[in-house]
């Protein structure tokens, strides 16, 4: 058994060094000095590696296909046109993700008044893209509706009317008919689960299941 690993990891590694022989763009360091020579083939590995994958980032922020698709396009533009200010150090992946939330975050600002409450949002939308690799966002995702699936049934109802219904802790009292300390232990509940599981992240997951809360 051990022979048979050792040889599945041989082969892995030449596959792997013959990919990066036949694609040098694979390698993120050759890809960036590519990039900065203004190499065309690379900016073109690098939208067909990851344009979708932006995509579906910059939708998981702005829940507009459209305005995704133009994050994504305007931040390809720019890292080409900046490319001589690429630096060989630079993760790629994680540049390009941070590049896309900080033009989610430029858009949102053009578009939207930045209330108090609002900001509180992106700032921890900002704690989230500091970590954030390919999967990390999805995977926390699904933890989180897991998670709020798991809440004990009542705790779950009430905290889903507050952030799936956007429901007032008033609202909820007379809806319910139980009084308002009721409500708010049972989301204070909900959020002591949920901040066990993904920490400081929780606030940014909980903006892009639900979006800001839409009443003060």
């Amino acid at each position: 058994m051990l022979l048979f690993f050792y040889i599945l990891r041989k082969q892995l590694h030449f596959f792997l060094s013959f990919y990066k022989l036949k694609n040098p763009y694979s390698d993120n360091i050759q890809l960036i000095k590519a990039l900065k020579l203004g190499d065309s083939k690379a900016y073109t590995f690098l939208v067909d590696a990851y344009h979708h994958k932006l995509c579906v980032y910059a939708f998981s922020l702005a829940n507009d296909k459209d305005l995704a698709e133009d994050i994504v396009q305007n931040v390809f533009i720019r890292v080409w046109k900046k490319r001589n200010n690429l630096k060989s150090e630079f993760s790629i992946n994680g540049f390009l993700y941070k590049s896309v939330y900080n033009e989610f975050i430029d858009e949102y600002r053009k578009n939207r008044p930045v209330f108090r409450l609002e900001k509180k949002y992106i700032d921890a939308l900002s704690i989230i893209v500091e970590d954030y690799d390919s999967h990390s966002i999805d995977n926390m995702i699904t933890i989180v509706k897991k998670e709020i699936k798991n809440l004990p049934p009542k705790c779950k109802e009430v905290f889903l009317l507050s952030k799936e219904e956007g429901l007032t802790n008033i609202e909820i009292a007379e809806y319910k008919e139980i009084s308002i300390k009721s409500v708010e232990a049972h989301i204070t509940k909900a959020f002591l689960i949920l901040r066990q599981t993904v920490g400081d992240k929780m606030n940014g997951i909980l903006f892009l299941l639900f979006g800001k809360p839409k009443s003060l």
